[in-house]
């Protein structure tokens, strides 16, 4: 008896989290592979095109955040948007560098000083790798285009739904 109630809490255990399980994708390259050089930030620095699924019923804006763990300084941030609407499900490709977009989604600060996408520009050697977070939250928050990766982190601590992840490698 006890076999079966484990299996049927393992279940639907396992059906719970599927239903609610978010991914994120993108059509340039695949999780864990190379970054196509027209993203990186010589010579085009385009933003990948990024779409999403399995978003909790709850959400009320996305948040996505890019940044390399393997910069030699430390943590690079190479993007910040948050305020994504709800019903949006994809960023294009080369989302424009302004710190408020038509759709209402306003972009902070990257490390590179400037607004939106930062692609990619490790220094020669082996690859870094990209990690693109998206979070979907239960609020819309109340902060300004060009605020930085932790001040997003500090607003949206308690309000995250759901993240997922893509990682893509670089080199030159």
């Amino acid at each position: 008896m006890k076999t079966i109630i484990l299996f049927m809490l393992f279940s639907l255990f396992m059906f719970v989290k599927n239903i609610s399980a978010m991914e994120i994708k993108s059509s340039s390259f695949n999780n864990n592979a190379f970054i196509p050089s027209k993203h990186a930030y010589r010579p085009s620095n385009f933003s990948p095109p990024l779409s999403w699924s399995g978003v909790p019923k709850d959400t009320m804006s996305f948040v996505l955040i890019c940044d390399d763990p393997d910069a030699p300084v430390g943590t690079w941030v190479h993007w910040v948007i948050f305020n994504i609407p709800k019903e949006k499900t994809v960023l294009e490709e080369n989302v424009p560098h302004d710190g408020k977009l038509t759709d209402g989604s306003i972009q902070g600060k990257s490390d590179f000083g400037s607004l939106g996408y930062g692609g990619p520009y490790p220094p020669p050697g082996k690859p870094h790798r990209y990690f693109f977070k998206l979070y979907a939250i239960d609020i819309m928050l109340d902060l300004k285009e060009g605020v930085l990766k932790e001040d997003v982190l500090k607003a949206i601590s308690g309000h995250v739904l759901a993240e997922a992840e893509i990682v893509g490698l670089y080199k030159r």
